[in-house]
């Protein structure tokens, strides 16, 4: 049975809960109503046997008696279990609910990224655990302590006023306890976040870290920050077991407190000797959701700390505007004003693009090229819409990007990231962008263009080869042609390519020039960011970036004569790259820069 989908919309603040959800909140508050009252089962069992049975010496009674008080207790498991089952289901409930909208609130929308997604679905996971545990349950049995307080008065008032007053006493430790450990839960949660951050952090870079020789300072590093989390998180287990065992010790001693003002009202001939046992009893059924309460604060201030950042994360999220589905785009890419700025601290914004504007028609490809800086990747990703436009259009097929659902735009585009990674999957999942209805030809169509076919099939799984720590280990050169193919896939209108042969070799790079011609002569269009010429053999048209800004814009070779004084070299490089190699590799672009200015 396919899973309900849940979207975004589940997160607004008003709609966290769903109204089934609140429903069986109500439906587990009136099992409460019932399960309380059948607590005073055992209390009113001991006075009709005091007071009754033994007085009347009637074993029919007493057998009569024996039977409804088991069948109440066994109606007051059964619904206990029930309330268990349900307050466990509905923590499941919400979890399912919301882990895919929050999961994606957390990643962001590529215009706001949020570092925060690991972080996030494990504070649903925490409520998830939250509401089945006996704490939770004990904030539905604690409004029904006046009730238990009320019979105790019934049968004295003096035991009444004893029952009062043991209830404030408990209260006001738990009062006590609750402000003790609010400062020591934030310390822990904090230091537990920035402990597991840290090991995000490290396992994700472990290459740099090793090929900088900082594995052991590291390392280090993160172990000092998982000391401080255990010590905090020591700090306040200690801080619960202290207030939870002087509530229960507390609670035992005023139980026998009120069997001591029973007993002396007995023997003022004032109260029976049931009432005496039934009140101590009585007594401790209404102060055990107090003491739970108390040993529980701990789990319930990082709760409630959870369901602040659900909501806070919840504020953040746009109001979800009114999907409409376009046709498949051309490749006709318009580019007007397009400005990216990121702030520097305190200081003015810097501009990484500035009023960049262009045009491209279906089958054509344009390089950009430049020097380090100069925003070649910040362009790339605007135009694969996962970067920040300050400000600017970008149209695809004459529609802007604002207008198009983010899913529907991905799918009409292909990008080609520097860093390329490859997810937990096959390798076909990974190609068909894990679309469940993808067609067997088309990975394979996507496959033999970005001429990875051959590749996959060396393997002796193929195109089911894990991407995993058990499957085979793939070169960067390897992982970037299959991230080509993951591009190519699904005919895209607009494929864009950064740096795009940073770890090709010879047999790479004409399989690369090949995909361009492919999706030119398709009718999409291309954009490729690149250093060096093998990557532009396929442009028609060249940009050159310097500082965010167009220096330069025209037909390729007419812009190489331009840029540079080497122009017969760098033509005779963008003819087929397999004669060319040597001069591919003999004119980055950033020294062939250098050597124009000199």
């Amino acid at each position: 049975m396919p899973q309900k989908s849940y979207s975004v919309r589940d997160l607004r603040p008003a709609g966290l809960l769903s109204k089934s959800q609140r429903s069986l909140l109500w439906v587990i508050g009136a099992i409460s109503v019932v399960t309380n009252l059948l607590m005073l089962t055992g209390p009113i069992f001991m006075l009709q046997v005091y007071d009754r049975v033994l007085s009347s010496q009637s074993e029919a009674t007493l057998v009569v008696l024996t039977g409804l008080v088991a069948f109440l207790y066994l109606m007051f498991g059964l619904l206990d279990h029930a309330r268990a089952r349900i307050a466990a289901r509905l923590g499941a409930q919400l979890q399912a609910r919301l882990d895919r909208p929050l999961f994606s609130a957390a990643l962001g929308d590529g215009q706001m990224q949020r570092p925060a997604a690991p972080g996030a679905t494990q504070d649903l996971a925490f409520l998830q655990q939250v509401s089945g545990a006996p704490v939770f349950m004990a904030l539905f049995d604690f409004p029904w302590v006046p009730l238990m307080i009320g019979v105790i008065a019934l049968l004295h008032p003096v035991l009444g006023l004893v029952a009062l007053g043991s209830a404030l006493l408990l209260a006001g430790l738990g009062a006590l306890s609750l402000i003790r450990s609010r400062p020591l839960v934030s310390a822990s949660q904090a230091a537990i976040r920035a402990s597991e951050d840290t090991a995000q952090r490290i396992t994700a870079e472990i290459a740099q870290i090793d090929g900088l020789g900082m594995r052991g300072s590291i390392l280090a590093r993160w172990q000092a920050l998982r000391a401080n989390a255990v010590a905090r998180t020591l700090a306040v287990q200690d801080d619960a077991g202290r207030f939870g065992a002087s509530a229960r010790a507390l609670r035992l001693f005023l139980q026998s407190a009120i069997l001591a003002t029973g007993a002396w009202l007995v023997l003022q001939a004032q109260l029976s000797a049931g009432g005496m046992i039934a009140a101590s009893i009585i007594l401790g059924r209404a102060l055990a959701p107090l003491d739970q309460l108390i040993g529980g604060w701990p789990q319930l201030q990082a709760a409630r700390a959870v369901w602040g950042r659900i909501r806070d994360l919840a504020a953040t999220v746009p109001a979800a505007a009114e999907a409409r589905s376009w046709p498949k785009p051309t490749g006709q890419l318009s580019v007007a004003n397009l400005s990216v700025r990121v702030a520097q601290g305190t200081m003015v914004a810097q501009a990484l693009l500035h009023a960049v504007s262009f045009d491209i028609r279906p089958g054509q490809a344009i390089g950009v090229i430049g020097p380090t800086g100069a925003g070649k990747s910040t362009l790339a990703e605007a135009l694969a819409g996962v970067g920040c436009p300050t400000s600017g259009d970008i149209r695809l097929g004459g529609i802007p990007y604002t207008q198009y659902p983010r899913e529907e735009l991905g799918r009409a585009l292909g990008y080609l990231p520097q860093h390329v990674t490859l997810f937990h999957g096959s390798l076909r999942e990974n190609i068909a962008r894990f679309d469940p209805s993808a067609r067997e030809e088309d990975v394979i169509e996507a496959a033999l263009i970005a001429g990875v076919h051959d590749l996959i099939l060396s393997f002796p799984q193929g195109y089911d080869t894990p991407i995993a720590p058990s499957g085979p280990r793939l070169s960067a050169g390897q992982t970037q042609r299959i991230g080509l193919a993951r591009a190519l896939y699904g005919d895209p209108a607009l494929l864009i390519l950064d740096e795009p042969n940073a770890h090709l070799d010879d047999l790479g790079c004409r399989a690369l020039n090949q995909a361009i011609r492919a999706t030119k002569l398709r009718g999409g269009s291309v954009v490729v960011v690149a250093h060096r010429p093998s990557a532009i053999a396929e442009c028609d048209l060249l940009m050159k970036l310097d500082r965010g800004v167009i220096t330069a814009f025209g037909p390729a070779e007419t812009v190489l004569k331009d840029v540079t004084r080497n122009s017969t070299d760098i033509a005779a490089a963008m003819k087929p790259v397999a004669a060319q190699q040597s001069a591919v590799e003999a004119f980055p672009w950033e020294w062939r820069g250098a050597r124009a200015q000199s």
